[in-house]
């Protein structure tokens, strides 16, 4: 397990200073630290249109749609004629999350979902293996007659994405392939909204059991939402599911505002912790907003100058650690926020998936977390159950320098971890 973030030498492990608190001598580094995930299998094809391709074809921008799978072939044979496709990946937006994970964690991670059965070298099954770390556990997908999931990746020319799904075996996974053993022992299982759109589809079905089961194994359970008109057409749904099920909500502001109603970012924060533990919220050029619950007593007050927007002194605590609210006696709301990370990339290559990146971090930090409680049981650091490793604030830091990272290539996922070194940094940046 690496751990998150950019950190002196001291924060890694093992720990040598006198002061410290000693390793368990009974952990044998044989343990698991696993993340599971269940995804619409999907392979993404980014392309470049004009608003009036859309209309041709009947898509609503901005929204995401399932297509037939012969208007997709059409769709895909004039783009690759006119030359509009900029690239093909291995796609989903769990699939996305549980790859960077990896390549940030260097741990293991285990995806569920509907593959095709027959793969060839050079189809759309092969592709999205071959482009999938190796780290990421692939041995529970289940095998399917019908062909793979396709995603295609709209942009027009104000840089607006919109998706055409063709669904091939995507939705096809039954309950009978959920493994129970996996989800009670993961430091997390992640679920998407997309996969909930339709309750008679089999992988709603399977995602409805894996929550149960992690909820009762006391596992964290990670939502993210998907567009802004699927949360809008299902929001009573949604509000219910999260209050019911979900630790932590990953979201964009059109996507929270469609679910609280609410534009401004804090204020939507704050009415979205009725339902939640800890929600990370993109707003595009705007960084990224951080906000969860934490006991009184365990509140860590800020050293940076303390900032009020529409919540006064919003970041006062943003050196503290996330808690469920469930086990704080005086729970408290605590934000943090960061904008883009050295303003952001002089060229955005690419704005899909760099929400995925950001949770990808904090899903790092939860696992990193587990992992020094286990190592250490008797740190300071574990006097209560926190589910981050990391501060809110520190937790801002990392999630928005790997977004950086997928903005600035032409690819939602990460093929090399950060940087070892960066020049020309701020070092306050970096501070504690």
């Amino acid at each position: 397990m690496k751990f998150p973030g950019r950190r002196k030498n001291k924060h890694y492990f093992p720990i040598s200073e006198k002061d410290r608190v000693n390793i368990d001598h009974n952990f044998t580094g044989d343990e698991s630290f696993h993340v599971v995930g269940i995804d619409q299998l999907l392979v993404d094809i980014e392309c470049r249109v004009s608003e009036s391709f859309l209309n041709s074809y009947g898509l609503k921008k901005g929204q995401s749609q399932l297509i037939d799978q012969k208007v997709a072939d059409d769709i895909y044979n004039t783009l690759k004629a006119e030359n509009k496709v900029t690239g093909e990946f291995a796609g989903g937006t769990v699939g996305n999350t549980l790859h960077n994970f990896c390549v940030l964690s260097d741990e293991r991670a285990v995806l569920l979902g509907a593959i095709s059965k027959k793969i060839n070298v050079g189809d759309y099954s092969f592709k999205y293996i071959a482009s999938t770390s190796s780290k990421v556990d692939l041995n529970h997908l289940q095998p399917c007659d019908s062909p793979m999931g396709r995603a295609m990746c709209f942009i027009t020319e104000d840089g607006e994405r919109t998706f055409g799904i063709s669904k091939g075996c995507m939705n096809e996974l039954s309950p009978e392939s959920i493994p129970t053993q996996i989800i009670e022992k993961a430091c997390a299982l992640m679920i998407s909204a997309y996969i909930l759109r339709d309750e008679t589809w089999p992988i709603s079905k399977s995602t409805q059991k894996a929550c149960e089961i992690a909820k009762k194994a006391g596992v964290p359970i990670v939502l993210t939402l998907g567009t802004s008109g699927l949360v809008s057409e299902r929001r009573d749904f949604f509000l219910n599911f999260i209050k019911e099920y979900v630790n932590v909500l990953a979201m964009n502001n059109e996507e929270a505002l469609a679910l609280t109603g609410i534009d401004d970012p804090l204020l939507s924060l704050e009415k979205a912790l009725e339902l939640t533990d800890l929600i990370l919220l993109t707003v595009g050029a705007q960084g990224l907003y951080v906000g969860a619950h934490v006991d009184q007593q365990f509140a860590r007050r800020t050293e940076h100058e303390l900032h009020t927007k529409s919540i006064v002194n919003y970041n006062m605590y943003e050196y503290s650690r996330a808690m469920k609210k469930s086990e704080c006696e005086n729970p408290i709301r605590i934000y943090s926020h960061i904008n883009p990370f050295m303003g952001g990339p002089v060229v955005i290559r690419n704005t899909n998936g760099a929400g995925d990146g950001a949770l990808s971090a904090l899903l790092h930090d939860m696992a990193a977390n587990r992992y020094h409680r286990t190592k250490i049981p008797n740190s300071p650091k574990h006097a209560t159950q926190y589910l981050t490793y990391s501060s809110l604030s520190q937790i801002c830091k990392y999630s928005n320098r790997v977004s950086f990272e997928i903005l600035s290539r032409n690819s939602p996922r990460l093929f090399r971890g950060l940087p070892e070194r960066e020049e020309n940094l701020d070092e306050a940046y970096w501070a504690k």
